[in-house]
């Protein structure tokens, strides 16, 4: 689509107005997807695991028994903080995979 007039000239506002709707419309079907999906990060070689929906809501945390000790409750922080960090991680590269690409930008 061009948003230039059918004669070459000018500049054709509808063309302009039809391509953002367009785009709208792919950004709602690209984040209600999103927010269907669900993502699962870990930690520590799967010590700690958490379960994120495509939004960012926290569902699940599952720790191994192992990793439990009452005198190193930091390290047991530290997982949780890194699991969390690579389930977001996760959601950021399929929301980036989702996003409709939009000509002439660098992103």
């Amino acid at each position: 689509m061009s948003l230039f007039g059918a004669d070459g000239g000018g500049f054709d506002m509808n063309a302009l107005l039809e391509q953002a709707q367009a785009m709208q419309e792919q950004m709602v079907n690209a984040q209600q997807e999103l927010a269907g999906r669900q993502v699962t990060g870990s930690a520590g070689g799967d010590l700690v695991t958490v379960t994120m929906t495509g939004s960012g809501d926290l569902t699940e945390v599952r720790i191994d028994p192992s990793v439990v000790d009452p005198g190193d409750t930091e390290t047991l922080g530290d997982l949780i903080v890194a699991a969390v960090r690579d389930a977001q991680n996760q959601i950021q590269a399929l929301a980036s995979a989702a996003m409709p690409q939009i000509p002439g930008l660098p992103f």
